[in-house]
């Protein structure tokens, strides 16, 4: 229509959420309602229209809009795609020509008298399976200690004693939820396809936990940082007054954050800093790795949390640095040391956990630093006497290099080994996994098999295989004997974490 008034028309394409009907037969869905409109100024948050993204018209949900200097732009969700690849768009991006897609109405809400169904995601199906799930857990745990490792042409070789009984006592320690073994996730492990996973990860959303965290939209279009020009992924609060330039500039080595050229040039021009502000405690001919304490360099651990909050989604916490150790990683050059990436660790963590955030910076993922991060942090924790796990939960692609990690770290063990007897505990003080991390793994691998009344371990044809092909590959690895550092203790005044 010409005079601006928007005009309905008929959806062709149903969307998710049909029901049944009595019968038991799929009731039909109604249709998203559509509109055709003119103009950009009659498009309002929640509604869906195509938007040109390289060379290409995409469906996006319209999240936000806002005039930045003078100039309407819409923030954008597109459908099926990545949360972190939401974006700003102007208004030539947005195509009209086709109709507008409005939101759904909600579902009127049920009334309190029904009785809810037991079903996988509410608390009368978690009541009921949750007694069941323990024991069989429990079972399955005890077993797994007396586990053995077959040879790689599957002959099951037991490693305990054929007719001893597994123990499971309401004290005992092996007992666990299967809920912990999923590490993560609520898929069966026994189900587990990677290909589904990994498209669950790249179509999924966010992975905060705060609904008003998962509101906020991205409000850094583009950040400079040494030769690098690099797009945020998500929301990190900056000064209000930055965000509303083109791009932020950000020094490599004090992390300071500048809105114009000419004040970060000026201030690099008097800065002295050219490696991160702490002791270094490992060298070698590709890396480098800094121990920095969140209370006496306050600052600078500031800002690498805002810098990290930019990529990663589910992270909250970026003012509050006391109670945290920096590892930073570095490479150099005859600039100096510049960060690659990074992991934090909680100086008293009362889950052991030895990792509590870690992040590879996106101009260098896709090398394998992330690894050698993941690598560093069992080092540590085997440099303590302890075991250790990542805090939970991960984000998206942390959670696939760690899957990885464990994958690759425990059937190099056992190949190498040559051992053809062993159990999780072993394998646990050996890598410094935690039994939970390395029974998830298993299990994932398809690795874990039950025979003759316990638990053993075998190693396929197929693992073994992916095992040959990547030992080809030349890695960085991590040389415990040029790790110079002892475990850190602090006394009561030092873990007050307080001004």
């Amino acid at each position: 229509m010409t005079d601006g008034t928007p005009s309905r028309t008929a959806s062709v394409s149903p969307g998710p959420g049909s029901g049944t009907n009595g019968e038991g037969t799929p009731a039909p869905t109604l249709p998203a309602p559509t509109i055709t409109i003119t103009s950009t100024q009659q498009v309002r948050v929640g509604f869906k229209c195509y938007v040109e993204k390289n060379g290409e018209k995409r469906l996006a949900e319209i999240l936000s809009t806002h005039v930045r200097k003078g100039n309407l732009e819409f923030y954008v969700h597109y459908e099926d795609f990545n949360k972190r690849l939401d974006e700003w768009v102007s208004e030539s991006r947005i195509d009209l020509s086709q109709p507008v897609t409005l939101p759904r109405p909600e579902k009127p809400k049920k009334s309190g008298s029904e009785t809810p169904k037991a079903g996988p995601h509410n608390k009368v199906g978690k009541k009921s399976t949750k007694k069941t799930t323990k024991a069989a857990a429990a079972a399955a745990a005890a077993a797994a200690r007396h586990s053995g490792v077959s040879t790689p042409k599957n002959k099951k070789i037991g490693a305990g004693k054929e007719n001893e009984e597994p123990v499971s006592t309401p004290g005992n320690a092996d007992v666990m939820d299967l809920d912990d073994i999923k590490v993560n996730t609520q898929q069966d492990p026994d189900d587990f396809n990677r290909e589904e996973e990994i498209e669950k990860l790249r179509t999924s959303g966010s992975m905060t936990q705060n609904a008003h965290e998962v509101a906020r939209v991205r409000n850094v279009s583009k950040i400079i940082m040494g030769e690098n020009e690099i797009e945020p992924w998500y929301f990190s609060p900056y000064p209000i007054e930055l965000t509303e330039e083109d791009q932020i500039y950000i020094c490599e080595f004090s992390l300071s954050y500048f809105g114009s050229k000419k004040q970060f040039e000026r201030f690099r021009s008097k800065s002295t800093l050219r490696h991160p502000p702490g002791n270094e405690i490992y060298r070698d001919e590709n890396v480098s790795f800094f121990e920095i304490d969140g209370r006496r360099q306050r600052t600078w651990c500031r800002n690498l949390c805002l810098l990290s909050k930019l990529f990663l989604d589910h992270k909250t916490l970026y003012y509050d640095v006391d109670p945290f150790l920096f590892y930073c990683m570095t490479k150099r050059d005859e600039m100096g040391h510049h960060l690659v990436g990074y992991f934090s660790k909680e100086k008293e963590s009362a889950e052991g956990y030895n990792v509590a955030c870690i992040l590879t910076l996106p101009q260098y993922q896709r090398h394998g630093y992330g690894r050698v991060l993941i690598d560093f942090s069992y080092n540590l924790s085997k440099k303590e006497g302890k075991v250790g796990s990542p805090e939970k939960p991960l984000s998206d692609l942390g959670l696939l290099s760690y899957r990885a990690y464990w994958a690759d770290s425990i059937v190099e063990l056992l190949i190498e080994s040559g051992k053809n007897d062993t159990t999780i505990e072993e394998i646990s003080s050996s890598t410094a996994m935690t039994t939970t991390d390395i029974i998830h793994t298993l299990q994932t691998l398809g690795m874990l098999k039950y025979y003759k009344g316990q638990h053993i371990i075998c190693l396929t044809e197929a693992v073994v295989e992916k095992y040959d092909r990547q030992k080809a590959r030349k890695r960085i690895r991590i040389d415990p004997s040029k790790l110079l550092w002892k475990p850190p203790v602090f006394t009561a005044a030092q873990l007050r974490f307080a001004w």
